[in-house]
């Protein structure tokens, strides 16, 4: 699946841990970076004060939005009348929140965009997002001191996965098709209006018919869920442009109208994958016999994503528990993982597939304090640590448990 490449959005990316003395605090007022070389490969060496548009980001493992403002990044040479001294700084505002709240050991990510404007992204240290955007940029950061820089991104380096995508929108870069060959094809099926997830998820799985989830489970459901995604961006690209024109009037904008459209498109986007996922492990295991039950109602009127081999054995005191699964299903799964706690309670060991790529060791080793057990398709495991690999379930593994549990063959999927 083509979602493009990172170049197309950056030209280059540097990273750095903070130290005391460059955040806002009582240790330090000076609201700079050190210039050093790495920036200078990012920036140039200007003689004159650099001034460079910027978006200011904070993000944390507890919030899907991340905090953010607009400023001024500014990149100088502090002894420009100083023959053969150079000293570059970047200059932030002091005013900016990302940098407020940021504490030493916290991670720094700057971003030159392509139309020259700037990402500056503040993590906090041992996150999982910190660890995520690392491994977007390919900035190696955790493992280096000092500057860690990509000044020359290049066109086919850096092929946009899923869950790469799925970051960049968090940090309000669009992702759009490479092209529009499908459309014609979703509006004949459709016309011009957006289907249910579940008749969505159907199209995308007949476009393609040479995918059997018995071979390859894993590879499957991204395939799957990359195809979804790339087609409902068309489609969703071709009925908002007549949307967002409207709101254009004799060179004026409906300012309050583009925001609550923007809302709604964004809010959309996160429903949709959601539920997409849902529907495609549906089609999944529906398609392995694997039998379950989906969203059924457990104590205290909770709905775990799935019950195998279903809600009857669930229900019934005589069937035994340690033959009993529950799987949560996430997309992005942050600190709501917690969630899937109260859910099933025959079941003490809860499974909880996501799509989320890597997970810091601090959380992972929380989650398996909690008995907890991840899934995650075998092609986002890379990421992760070693020792997280080992533990972290694939798809196909899981199938396969599910499988070994159930004492009675498979049956036809209740959905509730």
């Amino acid at each position: 699946m083509d979602f493009g490449d990172l170049a197309d959005h950056f030209d280059g990316v540097a990273a750095k841990i903070l130290s005391t003395v460059e955040t806002v605090g009582r240790s330090s007022n000076q609201h700079e970076l050190d210039g050093v070389k790495a920036l200078q490969a990012l920036f140039g060496r200007p003689t004159e004060k650099l001034f460079i548009s910027t978006r200011f980001l904070l993000v944390s493992d507890d919030t899907d939005e991340p905090v953010a403002e607009d400023g001024t990044l500014t990149f100088y040479d502090a002894r420009v009348n100083i023959p053969k001294r150079s000293e570059y700084r970047l200059y932030y505002p002091a005013s900016v929140e990302a940098m407020k709240r940021a504490k030493p050991g916290d991670v720094v990510f700057i971003a030159k965009q392509r139309n020259g404007d700037a990402l500056f992204i503040v993590a906090p240290s041992g996150s999982s997002i910190a660890a995520q955007l690392d491994w977007l940029f390919g900035t190696d950061v955790l493992e280096h001191r000092g500057f860690s820089v990509r000044s020359e991104l290049e066109t086919g380096h850096d092929s946009l996965s899923l869950t790469a995508m799925y970051l960049l929108d968090m940090l309000g870069i669009a992702i759009e098709p490479v092209n529009d060959d499908w459309l014609d094809r979703i509006l004949a099926k459709f016309g011009p209006r957006f289907p249910t997830s579940a008749e969505f998820g159907a199209f995308a799985r007949s476009t393609l018919p040479d995918l059997h989830p018995a071979d390859d489970p894993d590879k499957v459901l991204m395939a799957w869920m990359e195809q979804e995604e790339i087609l409902f961006r068309t489609l969703e690209r071709h009925l908002a442009t007549d949307t967002l024109d409207a709101l254009y009037k004799d060179g004026h904008v409906d300012v309050d109208r583009f925001i609550e459209v923007s809302l709604s498109l964004h809010n959309r986007r996160k429903s949709r994958a959601g539920k997409g996922l849902e529907n495609q492990l549906i089609a999944l295991f529906d398609s392995l016999e694997v039998r379950h039950t989906f969203n059924p109602v457990t104590e205290n009127r909770t709905r775990p994503d799935f019950i195998f081999p279903g809600i009857s054995e669930y229900l019934d005191p005589g069937f035994p528990p340690l033959n009993l699964t529950m799987l949560g299903v996430k997309t992005t799964c942050k600190d709501r993982w917690r969630q899937v706690l109260s859910e099933a309670k025959r079941i003490e060991e809860k499974h909880l597939l996501t799509l989320e790529s890597p997970i810091s060791p601090a959380q992972t080793d929380e989650m398996k304090d909690h008995q907890i057990q991840l899934v995650i398709p075998r092609s986002l495991h890379e990421p992760y640590k070693q020792e997280q690999r080992q533990w972290i379930m694939s798809v196909n593994d899981f199938v396969t448990m599910t499988r070994e549990r159930d004492q009675h063959g498979p049956a036809q999927a209740v959905l509730l």
